[in-house]
C-alpha cells in the first residue's frame, strides 16, 4: 500500500496519504477514489461550501466507526488553507476552515472526511446566514413517496412567499430543499422563517408532514427547521454520506424529483451523471431572496404551540421509558434487542416509530440514546423504566471551564 500520493489540483500539490485505505469496501472505493471524486465534481462541490466554515466530519477509522467533530483548524496546515474565527455559545471559539478551491477541497477530504458540513453562512460575515435550510426527516415506516410529496409542498410554500427551493437528496432517509436568502437577517430570524415554513406545510398537508418538535409527537415527515440554528451543519451538495453504498447528496432538477431513487445516486454513478448534465443548482447563487413574506406570515400565524410542561424538567405527554445510552449505534440496538427479548408482549405492540433512535451531539463524537413510545401497549402491560441496557455517559471524565485547576 503506497504511504503517499501527490495531485496537482487547482496549481497545487495536494499530498494523499495512505491513498489506498479502503473507505467503502463494498463498491471498492479507496481514499484517493474518494478524493477524485471531488476533484471530479468541484464546481458543484464548491458552490455548497466556497466561503463558508464548515466543522471537519472526520472518520479516521473508517466509516464503521463513528466519526469525531474538529473545530478547530488542524495546526499543521499548508499556508495556503484559510481560516474564520467563529464563537459560540459556549464561549469558547474556533478557527475553522474554509474552502474555496478543489485543493483545499482535496486537502479536507484527505484528513478523512467523507461528507462536507459547511455552516449557512459566509467567512466575511458571520451573523447573518444566506441559506435556509428545510430537512425533511421522515419517522420509521414513512415511504419514500410521501417525503417527495412534502418535498414539493415545501417548494410551494417557499415559493408563494418569495424563496426558490432547490431540492437534493440528503443521501441518507430524508431529502433537503435549500433556499438562498440575501445576507440581512440574524440566525433567529432565519430559524423562525424555517419554522413557519414547516409549520405551513405542515397546515396544508396534515396527513404527510409534522412541525411537532417533540420526537414522540411525530407522524410522518418532520419538516426539520432547527437546521437553522447557530452552530448547525448539515451536509452539502455532493458530499457522499458514509453509507456502505457511497451514496451522495445529489442537487436535482425539480422535474427529476418526482421519480428519484436515492440508491442510483452513488460515488460512482454521480461522477457521469455530472459529467453528462452538469450540475442542476448552477443558478442558485443568482437567486437569493428575502425573508420578508415568510416573517410576515410568521406574524400572522402567531407563536407556534408550545409543548406542555410541567414543574422542573419538560414532561412528556407520551408513555416514555428510556432503554439505551451508548457510545455507538451498535451497542444502542444490542441493548434495545436486549429489552425487546425480555418484554416479547411489549414489543408486539410497538410501531415502526415508536422506537425513537437519537445521535445526540456529545463534545466530539455522536452517541446513541434509544427511547421507547409505549402508547400502543395497552395501559396494564407498560413496563416500568428500568436500569438501562446500555448506560453510557459522554461527559465522563470531561472537565469543564470551571473546574479548570488554577
Amino acid at each position: 500500500m503506497a504511504k503517499s500520493q501527490i495531485l496537482e489540483v487547482a496549481g497545487r500539490e495536494v499530498t494523499i496519504t495512505n491513498p489506498d485505505k479502503m473507505i467503502f469496501p463494498a463498491g471498492g472505493h479507496t481514499k484517493l477514489d474518494l478524493v477524485r471524486y471531488y476533484v471530479a465534481v468541484a464546481e458543484g462541490a464548491l458552490r455548497g461550501v466556497a466561503g463558508r466554515p464548515m466543522i471537519l466530519k472526520r472518520f479516521v477509522k473508517g466509516i464503521d466507526e463513528e466519526a469525531f467533530f474538529q473545530k478547530r483548524a488542524p495546526t499543521g496546515r499548508p499556508a495556503w488553507i484559510e481560516v474564520a474565527e467563529l464563537h459560540y455559545a459556549s464561549g469558547r471559539s474556533a478557527a475553522e476552515v474554509v474552502v474555496r478551491d478543489a485543493a483545499q477541497l482535496a486537502w479536507v477530504v484527505n484528513l478523512g472526511c467523507v461528507d462536507l458540513n459547511p455552516h449557512p453562512v459566509q467567512a466575511e460575515d458571520l451573523d447573518h446566514p444566506d441559506e435556509l435550510r428545510i430537512d425533511l426527516d421522515p419517522v420509521p415506516g414513512v415511504g419514500w413517496k410521501q417525503i417527495l410529496d412534502v418535498a414539493l409542498v415545501a417548494k410551494e410554500v417557499l415559493a408563494d412567499h418569495g424563496l426558490t427551493g432547490w431540492p437534493k437528496t440528503s443521501g441518507s432517509r430524508g431529502f433537503h430543499v435549500y433556499a438562498r436568502i440575501q445576507p440581512r437577517w440574524s440566525f433567529r430570524d432565519v430559524r423562525l422563517a424555517a419554522e413557519t415554513v414547516a409549520r405551513e406545510v405542515a397546515n396544508r398537508v396534515p396527513d404527510l408532514a409534522t412541525s411537532k418538535w417533540w420526537k414522540e409527537e411525530r407522524q410522518g415527515v418532520f419538516v426539520d427547521f432547527n437546521q437553522n440554528a447557530k452552530d448547525r451543519t448539515v451536509a452539502s451538495a455532493y458530499s457522499v454520506r458514509p453509507n456502505h453504498d457511497a451514496r451522495v447528496s445529489t442537487p436535482l432538477s425539480w422535474a427529476e424529483v418526482p421519480e428519484c431513487r436515492p440508491e442510483e445516486y452513488t460515488l460512482a454513478t454521480v461522477i457521469d451523471r455530472y459529467a453528462a448534465v452538469g450540475d442542476p443548482w448552477r443558478d442558485i447563487d443568482a437567486a437569493a431572496g428575502s425573508l420578508e413574506g415568510l416573517l410576515d406570515l410568521a406574524r400572522r400565524l402567531g407563536p407556534a404551540e408550545k409543548p406542555p410542561k410541567g414543574t422542573g424538567r419538560r414532561r412528556s405527554t407520551m408513555p416514555l421509558i428510556e432503554i439505551a445510552r451508548a457510545k455507538t449505534k451498535e451497542e444502542a440496538m444490542t441493548g434495545l434487542a436486549r429489552w425487546q427479548a425480555r418484554h416479547p408482549s411489549v414489543a408486539r405492540h410497538l410501531h415502526a416509530a415508536d422506537i425513537l433512535v437519537d445521535g445526540m451531539r456529545g463534545r466530539s463524537s455522536i452517541w446513541y440514546r434509544i427511547r421507547v413510545n409505549l402508547q400502543h401497549v395497552p395501559a396494564a402491560e407498560r413496563p416500568p423504566q428500568e436500569p438501562l441496557e446500555v448506560d453510557y455517559d459522554p461527559w465522563a471524565n470531561v472537565l469543564w471551564p470551571d473546574q479548570d485547576s488554577g
